[in-house]
């Protein structure tokens, strides 16, 4: 029997559109095409009753609902004997942490595309969890420049950021730095710091050129690299170029290459 899951959002195009997206992800995928949409709820309280009456093995929740939270949710599934794999879906990245603490399967900020779901799908499927640094899977300190085996660098791309219910296209030139978090990033700007949906590994595809991943949970962009302070364990910290003069961390593996990119 193919996996069953159930898709609890309070507004009807959200549903429909993770339909979709659940389609479009199972084009020539095995884990995806075998999961099966058989109920969906419009708040917590009807999720809880679709979920006591038949065996889910994988819920998309989405957080903000009327009456009961989709953490409320999360937290009450926790009691079941064998409680269905959890996929948050939301346009709030700001409850990422709490929803890893309830061993949430992964945290999908809004608008996410099919391949994104797709692997957020095998993961749970597989009984998995996003790693404490946000990446898809583990990797060590070496540095994968944006661009596959042989193929051309992708041009460069705004990176959409999630702000009072708005989508704010983010200019690559505009991030100072980005930092793994749990099961996501944030992107720190000259002025702020903004959290998005994307492994550190997704933004180092999309982010090249003058980006250089110093440290497996720091990708930097060199034009903003004020200072080179040694620390007194003998490695690099950088001193960034912006208004609180933030602080990175450059791994031994790395300092070395990162000198030769800045000419030192």
């Amino acid at each position: 029997m193919p996996p069953r899951a159930l898709i609890v959002d309070d507004e009807a195009p959200a549903r429909e559109e993770l339909r979709f997206l659940l389609e479009e992800a199972s084009r020539g995928d095995e884990a995806a095409d075998s999961v099966q949409v058989v109920g969906e709820a419009t708040n917590g309280e009807e999720a809880l009753l679709l979920l006591d009456s038949l065996d889910y093995d994988l819920v998309f929740l989405d957080i903000r609902m009327p009456g009961l939270s989709g953490l409320q949710v999360a937290q009450r599934l926790r009691d079941k004997q064998n409680p269905p794999s959890i996929i948050f879906t939301t346009a709030y990245p700001d409850h990422a942490v709490e929803a890893f603490d309830l061993a949430a399967s992964d945290y999908l900020v809004k608008p996410f595309d099919a391949d994104r779901l797709r692997r957020a799908v095998e993961r749970a499927l597989a009984g998995g969890q996003v790693k404490d640094d946000g990446d898809d899977a583990a990797e060590d300190d070496s540095p994968h420049q944006g661009t596959e085996s042989g193929s051309i660098p992708r041009p460069l791309v705004r990176i959409p950021v999630q702000k009072d219910g708005r989508t704010v296209l983010v200019e690559g030139d505009a991030i100072v730095y980005a930092a793994a978090a749990r099961g996501y990033s944030s992107l720190k700007l000259v002025e702020e710091k903004v959290l998005v949906s994307f492994s550190l590994n997704e933004l180092e595809r999309r982010l090249h050129g003058h980006f250089y991943r110093v440290h497996r949970s720091y990708l930097v962009n060199l034009r903003y690299v004020r200072e080179l302070v040694p620390d007194f364990r003998g490695t690099l910290v950088l001193v960034m170029n912006d208004r609180q003069r933030s602080r990175v961390e450059v791994s031994r593996r790395q300092a070395r290459e990162l000198r030769k990119r800045l000419g030192i």
